[in-house]
C-alpha cells in the first residue's frame, strides 16, 4: 500500500463540508452561480475590516531589517502582550504575553495543544455535535475523541459528560459559539462543568484540562456575551484564530491562551513552545503575527450576519423546518424532515442548494447551513427549501 492504512481510511471518509464544496463548484459551472445556492462552507463572505488592512500594509511596506527573520517559537513579545491584553478584557482574567502563544490558525492552537498534554490513548471528550476534524486532531498525538450527547437545544447536558468521564480523560474540548449549532454555553452550566472537572481530576489524581475553541467568540447575537472559559476553571487553555473575527481564514493565524492559574504552568508553557516548533510550524508567520498584534481589538462586525440568520430562520420555519435558533457564529442546523439527513440534503441539491449532512458533524438527523453569504442567496434560496420539504412530506 503506497499510503498509511489510517489515511486511506480517512479519505474514505473525506469531509462531507469539502464533498458539498466540490459539488457546489460543478453545479456553478452548469447552472451559473447566481443559480446555485451554497450553504456548505463556513467562508466568511465579508471583507475584513479597514484597521486590519491598513496595519498590514504597514507592515508589509517596512523593509527595516530582521522583519522577515525567526523569532522566538511563542512569537513576538510585544505581540503576546498585545494580545494577552485582549485575552484579559475578554476572559476577564489577568493574562499576561508569558501565557500566549502565536499559532497557525486555531487548527494549529489544537494540535500544539494535543501533542503538550496527550499520551498515547488519552480521551479528549466533546459534546455534539462537533466540528469533524476534532477527531483527526487527537488522533494525531496518540489520542482519541470521545463524544458526549448534547440536550435538546444542544446545550451541555452534564449528566453525560459525568458518564463519560474515565480514567483515561485527559481534556475537555468546548466550542462556543458552536460549530455547527451556533449554540453559545452558559455560564451556569460552564461552572457546572467545572466543578465535575475539578471532582474528578481530584479523583482520579491527574489534571484534567479543559479547552475552548473559539474562533466564533466576537461573533454573538442578541447582545449575548460569551462566557469565560478561564473564569470558569483554572486548568484552561483557549485555542482561537482570527479567521472568522477577521475574515482572514486563509491567512492561518490565531493563538493560545493559558490559564494563569493552570497546574505546573511553567512546564505547560515550555511545553506549548516545544510543540510548536517541533510540529513543523515553528512559529506563526511574522507578517501576521505583526499585522493582529497592531490591531488587537479589531473584528468585523457581526450584524450581516445575525440580520442573514433573521432572514434564513424566518423563511424556514414558514416553509415547516424545525431548528434551535442559533445565538452566535454563521450556522444553521435544523432537523431533517426525513430521518435520513443525506438523502434530504440530495433533496436539496434538486433545488441547487448546498447543505452538509449533519451526519458529518454527529448529528444525524440535522444538516448544517452556513449563512456567512449574501442576504440575496438566502432568499433566493426560500422557495427551494419550501419546495424541498413539502417532497419529502
Amino acid at each position: 500500500m503506497a499510503i498509511a492504512r489510517n489515511i486511506q481510511d480517512s479519505l474514505a471518509r473525506a469531509s462531507w463540508i469539502r464533498k458539498m464544496f466540490e459539488e457546489g463548484a460543478r453545479l456553478k459551472e452548469v447552472h451559473g452561480p447566481e443559480n446555485v445556492f451554497d450553504f456548505s462552507l463556513g467562508n466568511p463572505n465579508l471583507e475584513p475590516p479597514e484597521a486590519f488592512l491598513d496595519a498590514l500594509a504597514r507592515e508589509a511596506a517596512d523593509r527595516g531589517p530582521g522583519r522577515h527573520a525567526y523569532m522566538p517559537n511563542p512569537g513576538y513579545p510585544d505581540v503576546r502582550e498585545a494580545v494577552a491584553q485582549r485575552v484579559s478584557r475578554e476572559q476577564e482574567v489577568s493574562v499576561s504575553g508569558a501565557e500566549v502563544v502565536m499559532t497557525c490558525g486555531a487548527a494549529g492552537a489544537l494540535n500544539v495543544i494535543f501533542k503538550a498534554i496527550l499520551d498515547p490513548g488519552d480521551e479528549v471528550l466533546t459534546p455534539t455535535p462537533f466540528f469533524v476534524e476534532y477527531g483527526y486532531y487527537a488522533a494525531n498525538h496518540g489520542g482519541k475523541l470521545v463524544t458526549v450527547p448534547t440536550a435538546e437545544d444542544f446545550s451541555l447536558d452534564l449528566s453525560a459528560f459525568e458518564a463519560a468521564i474515565s480514567p483515561k480523560t485527559k481534556a475537555v474540548l468546548l466550542n462556543s459559539p458552536n460549530n455547527p449549532t451556533g449554540q453559545v454555553y452558559s455560564t451556569e452550566s460552564l461552572e457546572r462543568l467545572s466543578a465535575l472537572l475539578a471532582r474528578k481530576s481530584k479523583e482520579l489524581g491527574r489534571v484534567i484540562y479543559l479547552l475552548s475553541d473559539e474562533p466564533y467568540r466576537g461573533i454573538a447575537f442578541d447582545g449575548i456575551k460569551v462566557p469565560s472559559i478561564l473564569a470558569a476553571y483554572e486548568n484552561s487553555i483557549v485555542a482561537t484564530s482570527y479567521s472568522k473575527e477577521l475574515s482572514i481564514p486563509g491567512e492561518r493565524i490565531g493563538f493560545l491562551a493559558v490559564n494563569p492559574a493552570a497546574e505546573d504552568h511553567d512546564l505547560l508553557l515550555a511545553a506549548l513552545a516545544m510543540t510548536n516548533r517541533i510540529l513543523g510550524f515553528v512559529n506563526a508567520p511574522a507578517l501576521l503575527q505583526r499585522a493582529v498584534g497592531a490591531v488587537p481589538h479589531a473584528m468585523v462586525n457581526p450584524a450581516p450576519y445575525q440580520a442573514n440568520r433573521d432572514i434564513l430562520c424566518k423563511g424556514l420555519a414558514e416553509a415547516g423546518y424545525r431548528f434551535t435558533t442559533p445565538k452566535g457564529a454563521f450556522y444553521l442546523f435544523p432537523k431533517s424532515p426525513i430521518p435520513d439527513d443525506v438523502a434530504f440534503v440530495a433533496e436539496l441539491q434538486k433545488e441547487r442548494i448546498l447543505a452538509v449532512p449533519g451526519s458529518g458533524f454527529g448529528g444525524p438527523g440535522h444538516f448544517r447551513l452556513a449563512f456567512c453569504v449574501d442576504s440575496a442567496t438566502i432568499e433566493n434560496a426560500l422557495p427551494g427549501f419550501a419546495r424541498a420539504i413539502k417532497n419529502v412530506s
